[in-house]
């Protein structure tokens, strides 16, 4: 009986096998999806904003300076000024010539001399060239000096030995301003003959501020004194 049966099993058993090779049929292999791009995109980079061409900084990168020749008998400037318009500290007036350039500045209530330079681009020195320790409401500050023209120092002469008395000098300066700014030609020379002089050592500065004062004019007496 179990040899009878033999052919029956192998079959069922060749069925079988059939059978579970259709169930194990791997399945079809899915389309490979297309790689990203290898191109990074970025956000664009935003151009820093231009610097203004007339900021505040760069408005007077280059100071207009009043610089001497001669040990300090001549000046003249050098640069050009400009008014960059009235601000805290510095609302006084500003003359100009024919072509809008600054030549002179009245000073208002509350000025101060170095807001009133950076107003103009000017090498704060003003006052003393104006022969002045401060400035003060009401003087008109003469900005840019004749180069023909000799001045004087307002502390006291260049030449000045060690122990000269200032204050003397410089209250005779002051008072031959005041003659100037008052067109008295007549006591600009009595405090010149009579007091300044006297304090001068150098020949040359002497001949050269005796020549302006005898000449009498007021502009060059203006340089010289106020």
């Amino acid at each position: 009986m179990i040899t009878a049966r033999l052919p029956v099993a192998v079959a069922a058993l060749g069925l079988t096998v059939t059978l579970l090779a259709g169930c194990t049929t791997t399945a079809p292999t899915r389309a490979a999806e297309p790689s990203p791009t290898s191109t990074v995109i970025t956000k664009p980079v935003a151009e820093p904003a231009p610097t203004p061409e007339s900021t505040e900084a760069e408005a007077c990168r280059r100071l207009s300076e009043v610089i001497g020749d001669s040990d300090g008998l001549y000046w003249k400037r050098q640069g050009t000024l400009r008014d960059r318009g009235a601000r805290e500290f510095a609302q006084g007036e500003v003359g100009v010539d024919e072509n809008g350039t600054p030549v002179t500045y009245t000073v208002a209530p509350g000025d101060v001399e170095a807001v009133v330079a950076e107003r103009l681009c000017a090498y704060p020195t003003i006052s003393s060239m104006n022969h002045r320790r401060d400035i003060h409401p009401g003087q008109v500050l003469w900005l840019t000096p004749n180069p023909d023209t000799p001045w004087v120092d307002y502390y006291s002469p260049r030449d000045a030995p060690e122990g000269f008395l200032q204050i003397p000098y410089q209250q005779a300066i002051e008072v031959a301003g005041r003659a100037v700014d008052a067109g008295d030609v007549d006591a600009v020379r009595r405090v010149w003959n009579g007091t300044l002089r006297p304090m001068f050592s150098n020949q040359v500065t002497i001949d050269a501020v005796q020549k302006v004062v005898d000449a009498g004019d007021l502009d060059a007496l203006r340089q010289l004194f106020s």
